[in-house]
Formats: structure tokens, C-alpha cells, sequence
């Protein structure tokens, strides 16, 4: 049961932000029912009308903006069977390896683990007869995909891209973010009404798009624990309330790992919740699954924990529709 406890400590900080409706963001598109990242499952997401589909990227070798969610190749799709000779001195396979060209000749499937088994062993079944559907989609792909949905159904669903690893990317000879940002001119995206949030996990790629790239659009700084080695800031001191107003000054949101926000045991919030709210950030936390539920939480107490309690301003989600059903249920 979610303890009282939340509501009494939230309620003394909501008269610090308006709490606008949240919004539903789809993580690696329609995630939870097909292949991450791909084509088909950017289609499924946009027909369950999330407000965002994010796209994570990575660059090939031929500087071409990719949609997948790590550098690595491996662990969602058939580059070891396809490119067996190609593995770093690590055995893993590595995108900024591979021409565009080569990529395409890649099968997306779900993701994997290290003993290559299934991670959620319950989601989309490959039998072989269908790969050809799944394939790496360059973000230009899905930048028009979705513009033209929007047209066709008369909807406005955003765009949510990640820039993963800039310093990674730099190290390699490239420079993710200056071909983002003509990426975004092309399209004539980089504006402040663009609906559009770009996120980051490397804090000083953060103020670099807003200072010295001109990024117009909304930005979110990305949260993870130091462990996870996302780049070589310390989020412990971006999750402190001085670090938290050294983001607000460059960014508009925060994204936390979920269980940055609560503590699962006693069910209370965290100072990072309420030290956010003071600054007036907005708060998408990551990730909401009904296959991979928080501590002692069913799907229903998962969602009334992070929207009727915790209140936050949006959430990533790998169901979508589960979301937007439980938030339209909510306005009746």
C-alpha cells in the first residue's frame, strides 16, 4: 500500500510549479511489443498517441545519425553473425565501426543479454520469417516518418532524441552534436516552439547545445548513478540541489532513473523530487514497464505512485498505451 507519508511531504511543494497534464513519452518507440528503435515500432507507438517517440542516437562511421539506443551493436542485432570478423579487442561490436551501408544490412531483434537470451522473454518472437522488417533506421528516417503521420492523422506527437556518448564520439574523430544541430536546421526544428525535447546524459554536452551550439529547443539533463559510467560526471552532485541549479540554468527538465525519485522501502520521496520541483524543472523519469516492476508495486500502484503521488511531469515508458489509458481515466 502507498503510505500517506508522500502525499503530506508533496503537498507543501506544489504550489512551486503548475502541474500541467503529464505527458507520455515512448521509450525506444512502441518498446514493449516490437524491436526497439525500429521502423515499425515508431508506426505502433504513433498510433497509441504518446506525446513524445524518443529516438536515442549514435553516429556510423560515415558521421550518418543512427537511432539506436547504445554504441554497441551486439546486444540487438545480428552483427555477429553478418560481420563476425569486425569486434573490437573487447568482443563487442561497435556502430561508429560500420558504414550506414553496412548497418542497413543488419536484422534488429529484441534485446539480448550476455548469455544471448531474451531480456524480456515475453515480448516479440522472432521466427525468422519476418526480419526483414526490423531494421536500423537513421533519425532523418524517422524524423519524416513521424512528420508525416502527424499530417495524415492530424496529430501533433513530438520528437524526444538523445545524444549518446559525445565524448565517445569525439575520441572517434566525430562530433554527435554539431551534425545534430544541422540535422535539426535542415528540418527547421531548432526552434523554442519546436515540439521537442532533446536530452543528454553528459552534463557538460548539456551546456555545451544551449551556450555554444544555439540548441533552442526544450532540454533535458539526463540522471544516472556514477556506476553506470555514462560519462565522467559525477551524479551525485548533479542530483544535489547546487547541482540541480547548475542545470536549470542551461535546461528545462531533469530525466532520473526512477528509484532516484522514491524509496522503495518505505515508499517516500527522495530530496532530488521535491530539491527539482523547487527549481522549477520538469521531471520525466525512466522507465515505467508492466514487465519489470518497481519493488513491492504492481502496475496499478506503480502509476499511482508516479503520477498521483510523486507528480511528476511525464514518464518513459515502454507501454505507451497502458500509460495514456491510465491518464485519460484519470480526466473522467
Amino acid at each position: 500500500m502507498i503510505r500517506t507519508l508522500i502525499a503530506t511531504v508533496l503537498l507543501s511543494t506544489l504550489s512551486l510549479a503548475a502541474i500541467a497534464r503529464p505527458v507520455v513519452i515512448a521509450h525506444r518507440g512502441a518498446s514493449g511489443y516490437l524491436p526497439e528503435h525500429t521502423l515499425p515500432a515508431v508506426i505502433l507507438a504513433h498510433g497509441m498517441s504518446p506525446d513524445f517517440i524518443e529516438q536515442d542516437l549514435v553516429l556510423s562511421k560515415d558521421g550518418v545519425l543512427v537511432v539506436l539506443h547504445d554504441i554497441h551493436l551486439d546486444t540487438v542485432t545480428n552483427v555477429a553473425e553478418v560481420f563476425p570478423a569486425r569486434k573490437r579487442a573487447d568482443g563487442r561490436f561497435y556502430a561508429i565501426d560500420f558504414t550506414l551501408a553496412e548497418l542497413k544490412q543488419l536484422t534488429v531483434h529484441e534485446r539480448r543479454d550476455a548469455q544471448n537470451q531474451q531480456v524480456f522473454a515475453n515480448r516479440y518472437q522472432h521466427n525468422g520469417s519476418n526480419s526483414d522488417l526490423f531494421k536500423i533506421a537513421t533519425f532523418e528516417q524517422q524524423i519524416n516518418l513521424i512528420s508525416e503521420l502527424n499530417r495524415s492523422r492530424g496529430t501533433n506527437i513530438g520528437l524526444y532524441p538523445e545524444l549518446k556518448s559525445p565524448a565517445f564520439h569525439r575520441a572517434a574523430g566525430q562530433d554527435i552534436s554539431q551534425i545534430f544541430m544541422a540535422m535539426l536546421e535542415k528540418y527547421k526544428l531548432n526552434q523554442a516552439d519546436a515540439n521537442m525535447f532533446v536530452q543528454c546524459f553528459d552534463f557538460n554536452e548539456t551546456r555545451r547545445l544551449r551556450n555554444e551550439l544555439g540548441l533552442k529547443t526544450g532540454l533535458v539533463q539526463l540522471l544516472a548513478e556514477n556506476s553506470w559510467q555514462e560519462s565522467d560526471n559525477d551524479y551525485a552532485y548533479l542530483r544535489s540541489a547546487q547541482g540541480l541549479k547548475e542545470i536549470a540554468q542551461v535546461a528545462d527538465g531533469i530525466g532520473p532513473w526512477l528509484p532516484q525519485l522514491v524509496d522503495f522501502e518505505t515508499q517516500a520521496p527522495t530530496q532530488l523530487l521535491m530539491n527539482a520541483k523547487a527549481q522549477g524543472l520538469k521531471i520525466h523519469p525512466y522507465t515505467l514497464r508492466a514487465d519489470q516492476l518497481p519493488p513491492n508495486l504492481n502496475w496499478q500502484q506503480a502509476l499511482t505512485l508516479t503520477f498521483d503521488w510523486l507528480k511528476v511531469d511525464g514518464v518513459f515508458t515502454d507501454f505507451p498505451d497502458k500509460v495514456s489509458q491510465y491518464l485519460q481515466s484519470k480526466q473522467k
